[in-house]
């Protein structure tokens, strides 16, 4: 039996021309234009697949909550979203709500690129790495046939990518564990064998 999943990181919380933030499970923001954009774009591009979605799932933030239903209302979809913690984003610590320069000012590069290649979270965040892993793994080892959609933010997203062997091997090939706004990822599951589809394509 195969199964079919489909990893979406939220459209876009930040105006064009404003500073893009670190921002996590502390502030929930709402999509402004341009990530409504992103979410309907998806949307379409989901239908032209001809893909139909057994199960919704988001995270609990506004943010992901208004991707997912942009998208069922584009597909014209009658599953409802269902949010669940796994997919919350982190918790930014110190940096929470501060732009680019100044996380990396704080704890440097390499630090950043350690998350970003091999989910290892800088000093002073708050990521229980296995924790998040391991919801991974349960949410895989579902055993009946379908598509389940998932929207999520960028700090959940990359441990999908380390749920299994075959999995990190794939990633490991990669620069990034990255999702952009309003890309997405694609895992499929065959019993037991998860294979890397596609990750951070956006429409």
């Amino acid at each position: 039996m195969s199964h079919l999943f489909v990893i979406v990181r939220h459209g876009n919380t930040f105006a064009p021309g404003e500073p893009a933030r670190r921002v996590g499970v502390r502030t929930d923001l709402p999509l402004v234009d341009t990530g409504r954009a992103q979410a309907e774009a998806l949307g379409r591009a989901f239908k032209d697949q001809g893909l139909r979605f057994d199960r919704i799932l988001c995270s609990p933030l506004r943010r992901t909550r208004e991707t997912a239903d942009l998208i069922r209302a584009t597909l014209g979809a009658a599953v409802e979203a269902e949010p669940t913690v796994l997919l919350a984003e982190i918790d930014h610590g110190v940096d929470e709500n501060r732009t680019e320069d100044e996380v990396i000012a704080r704890i440097g590069r390499d630090a950043l690129d350690q998350w970003d290649r091999v989910g290892i979270a800088p000093p002073g965040w708050t990521v229980d790495r296995m924790a998040r892993i391991e919801g991974w793994r349960a949410l895989f080892a579902q055993t009946r046939p379908g598509t389940t959609l998932l929207v999520t933010s960028n700090g959940a997203a990359r441990f999908a990518l380390q749920a299994d062997s075959a999995l990190a091997a794939q990633a490991s090939a990669r620069k990034s564990l990255r999702l952009r706004t309003g890309a997405f990822g694609t895992i499929r599951a065959e019993g037991d064998q998860r294979a890397l589809v596609e990750w951070d394509r956006r429409p």
